[in-house]
């Protein structure tokens, strides 16, 4: 008699079907692409299915695929709550994994500088900080919880602002002395360089700040990363635009056009099926008070 299959490889399965890729899903649990085939063509023969189909991108599910997929996660659902509820129910035996996609300064400048009081509340709980270009989609569940630039517009997701932020121009004084005064935005585009974001890397809309402080002005020294760019702007590369929270954490750079503020905002997203799971709460209690105390830096007077 054949055996049933084992959790190891439904968690298998569901981390190929939300990569969308074999080796992707294989980094990502931290094992190599021939055990994560071996482990799924496994599961494909213990119940008699075809669960995707290989195209240039890489694995799409099929319909048996769809089916499982939804049965699946019910079932991570299910063994979280379990995880979850089984040591008593206080805030310190909360267990599990908690990724959260944060964006790279807000990340970096914000959360990271104090998550270690949360990490030590909650010992049981592994941390997956995901800064980087780009936001992991809690409505594909990549991501447990993400704080975004915009709400989401449709999904299975559950969305509230969490703050607004502003930004403004910045330069460094040595760069500043060395180049033709700022009388006004317009002066902006006749011999300064300027320090900005890759626009075919863009990953939000929201990240097109040059234009709003004087239109049609461009970026001669670009970068993908918001740390990158505060770092040529503190070298003397040029002016760009920072979040203030990053801008005026360094006593050395200097406000051009302070009055010339931009105001975005960050986005608190959640699965609908997975918001009411206590390590999610308790992240998104910790994040909304973290935020409240860090409010004179988000929008500086």
């Amino acid at each position: 008699m054949m055996q049933p299959p084992d959790w190891s490889d439904f968690q298998t399965f569901l981390a190929i079907a939300r990569a969308g890729q074999l080796a992707r899903a294989a980094q990502a649990m931290g094992v190599d692409a021939t055990t994560m085939g071996r482990r799924l063509r496994r599961l494909e023969t213990r119940i008699g299915a075809n669960l995707f189909e290989q195209t240039r991108e890489g694995q799409v599910l099929t319909e048996a695929g769809e089916a499982m997929l939804v049965e699946v996660e019910a079932m991570e659902r299910a063994a979280s709550r379990i995880a979850e509820h089984g040591g008593g129910g206080d805030k310190g035996s909360v267990a599990g994994l908690l990724r959260v996609s944060l964006s790279e300064g807000f990340a970096s400048w914000i959360v990271a500088p104090a998550l270690a009081g949360f990490t030590a509340a909650h010992p049981r709980l592994v941390i997956d900080l995901v800064a980087s270009s780009g936001f992991l989609s809690p409505s594909k569940r990549e991501a447990d919880l993400a704080v975004t630039l915009s709400r989401p517009r449709a999904g299975p997701v559950i969305a509230g602002k969490l703050s607004d932020y502003h930004l403004r121009l910045y330069a460094a004084p040595g760069y500043l002395a060395g180049h033709a005064a700022l009388r006004r935005a317009g002066d902006l585009a006749r011999g300064h360089a300027l320090v900005g974001y890759i626009p075919d890397l863009l990953y939000a809309p929201e990240l097109r700040y040059l234009a709003e402080i004087e239109p049609g002005l461009a970026a001669t020294v670009r970068s993908s990363s918001i740390n990158a760019q505060y770092r040529l702007i503190a070298s003397g590369a040029g002016i760009g635009v920072l979040p203030c929270f990053i801008g005026d954490a360094d006593p050395k750079l200097v406000p051009v056009f302070p009055e010339r503020r931009i105001t975005r905002s960050f986005w608190l997203v959640m699965h609908k099926d997975t918001h009411a799971l206590a390590r999610v709460q308790v992240f998104k209690t910790w994040l909304t008070a973290l935020v409240e105390r860090e409010r004179s830096r988000l929008l500086p007077h």
